[in-house]
């Protein structure tokens, strides 16, 4: 079992930063991937950004790449989602995933069998 503790969010201006930070705890997280899904006010949950535990690869959707920075402190089994130039589309509750790294598929939901309780970022236009 995996416990994902996430922290930050809150309000921010259009344009403005703000950065999401989700601990782990429970299990080595050496054979795991971990990320960020989000879900808007009545849309589908989606995929932001996910990385690769052992290596650090990270993998980004198409909308938040080059926005978007996703981290790693191995030390502190954190996971941290730097989030710059924000839009009102933005605005969503953002979740912290993990799942076993199975070399592929990191944009499913079905990849992730772990899920924080979630954090509300609302950008403001």
């Amino acid at each position: 079992q995996v416990q994902l503790v996430e922290s930050g969010g809150g309000l921010v201006q259009a344009g403005g930063s703000s950065r999401l930070s989700c601990t782990a705890s429970g299990q080595s997280l050496s054979n795991y991937v971990l990320g960020w899904f989000r879900q808007a006010p009545g849309k589908e949950r989606e995929f932001a950004a996910s990385i690769r535990w052992s290596g650090g690869t990270a993998y980004y959707a198409n909308v938040v790449e080059g926005r978007f920075t996703i981290s790693r402190d191995d030390a502190n089994n954190t996971v941290y989602l730097q989030m710059d130039s924000l839009r009102p589309e933005d605005t969503a509750v953002y979740y912290c995933v993990a799942g076993r790294d199975r070399r592929g598929n990191y944009g499913h939901e079905g990849a992730y069998n772990y899920w924080g309780q979630g954090t509300q970022v609302t950008v403001s236009s």
